[in-house]
């Protein structure tokens, strides 16, 4: 069974029995439940309802057929459906800002392999629906108590292609995207769209940037030429073309465009971790230029990132927050403590001055800002952090496992330890003075995630291998 329910929406392979993949009716019926929750929603708070709601799509191959569910499902319920056809996450959760629309849905299945796809839900803000919003719609989808919308109020289908070009230009625009400095510093770059959205848009943002390009993997056919989480064990054919040297930078993007991964000119990956680190670095030394002294800044991330971030937070006198794992959580949280930047160590940045979304294009703009203003190149740039390394170790799950089962053996085996915090707001994190581990249960695949960081591999290796053993003798 492949078909994961969560707060966030509904994500499977496609093909197979109803109830346990990813399937037409299947779509069908957590379409309408949203539909039906953003109805309410809108009847609650006395808001006017637009009777309208955006849906963008990633390059699977399956995604013509779920659009087409999508679509003809949110006629039914009588919405307008914006359909913008191609496009990533981050230039959906703006489009629905834009249209001023009720809420929004993406289908993708982010970094899943190509037999996966999924329904990212979202609100009026065009962000991710909170956990209680998800639980309800998850409630109104297993009573199947649905009204559907007589003839006279069906709704009706248009197709707007202008929202890549809009994206594009809204990161031009942002206050530290220094556009001359980049366009001065006459980049080149090769970049890994995997073969999917970020073909399509990336050639654009380079183009608007003055920056020179190669993409591989560059036709949007949904065929992922490998493994389309970017890790640099999947990245291999990037690494060796920018081994060859004439390139400035590599830049790998996951299927929808809202995770991003750099690669230094000679060859070697810059650190997913550091994706984040690096922009927040950037954001946060401009921020303390035109702010006084006693300036603060805060910045997010999940549980499972690197303590990078947190050191760079407090160099420039700044805050660092840690949230649960999962982009609303962090979004919550950011708003929560006023962030400036916030993200996640698997390569999301999210800028609020943009929208409260992961965004590689975002990030891309504001590295590259930094590496231009800097004159550094990115390898010089990278040894200007601290220096971790996170082993990301999985578990797959069986029928048989009992997750919470574990959770409680791992936590009382660190109890007693005086060197030890643990902290169970999502999964178990066991912090160290000079490392840490976390193990949780992952919201997107049937895996439990083991993730270990230290001053050298081996030690963080070794540290998530030790509470994966605790798992396997469970099992």
């Amino acid at each position: 069974m492949t078909l994961i329910k969560s707060i966030s929406g509904i994500r499977g392979t496609i093909g197979g029995h109803t109830g346990d993949t990813l399937n037409p009716l299947d779509i069908v019926k957590f379409t309408t439940a949203y539909a039906t929750f953003i109805g309410q929603q809108q009847k609650a708070n006395s808001k006017k309802p637009t009777a309208k709601i955006v849906v963008g799509r990633d390059g699977r191959i399956s995604g013509p057929m779920v659009r087409d569910v999508v679509c003809g499902t949110l006629v039914g319920m009588g919405y307008e459906v914006i359909d913008i056809g191609l496009a990533t996450t981050p230039t959906t959760e703006l489009a629905v800002r834009w249209h001023q629309a009720d809420g929004g849905i993406i289908i993708t299945a982010s970094h899943n392999p190509t037999q996966w796809n999924a329904l990212k839900l979202l609100n009026s803000e065009g962000e991710f629906l909170t956990a209680a919003d998800g639980a309800e719609v998850l409630a109104i989808a297993e009573k199947e108590d649905f009204d559907y919308a007589p003839v006279e109020k069906l709704g009706r289908v248009i197709k707007d292609d202008t929202m890549n070009q809009q994206h594009v230009q809204s990161v031009l625009d942002l206050r530290l995207v220094d556009v001359e400095a980049i366009k001065a510093r006459k980049f080149r770059v090769c970049a890994d769209t995997i073969n999917s959205v970020g073909g399509i848009i990336l050639p654009d943002l380079f183009k608007a940037l003055g920056v020179d390009f190669e993409i591989l993997n560059s036709e949007c056919t949904g065929q992922f030429a490998h493994n389309p989480e970017p890790l640099e064990k999947n990245l291999q054919g990037i690494m060796d073309k920018m081994r060859q040297g004439g390139f400035d930078l590599g830049i790998v993007v996951d299927p929808d465009v809202d995770r991003l991964a750099f690669i230094c000119e000679d060859g070697k990956m810059f650190g997913e971790e550091y994706t984040l680190v690096s922009v927040a670095d950037y954001v946060l030394s401009e921020e303390v230029k035109v702010n006084s002294e006693k300036f603060a800044a805060a910045t997010v991330s999940n549980l499972s990132s690197t303590r990078a971030l947190r050191d760079v937070t407090e160099k420039h006198g700044g805050k660092y927050t840690a949230a649960a794992v999962g982009e609303v959580n962090v979004t919550t949280k950011m708003k929560e403590v006023g962030a400036v930047i916030g993200g996640e160590g698997n390569g999301g940045v999210i800028y609020p001055e943009s929208h409260y979304g992961r965004d590689a294009l975002v990030g891309i703009g504001l590295f590259l800002s930094s590496l231009a203003q800097k004159g550094l190149k990115a390898s010089e740039l990278r040894k200007t952090f601290p220096d971790y390394q996170i082993a990301k170790n999985r578990i797959d799950l069986t029928p048989e496992t009992d997750v919470d089962a574990i959770l409680v053996k791992v936590k009382e085996m660190f109890a007693a330890d005086p060197e030890a915090t643990v902290n169970d707001i999502d999964g178990v994190k066991i912090d160290f003075p000079t490392k840490w581990v976390h193990l949780r249960k992952s919201n997107t695949e049937p895996i439990i995630r083991v993730y270990s960081e230290a001053q050298t591999m081996d030690e963080a290796d070794a540290l998530g291998k030790r509470l994966m053993q605790v798992v396997y003798d469970m099992q």
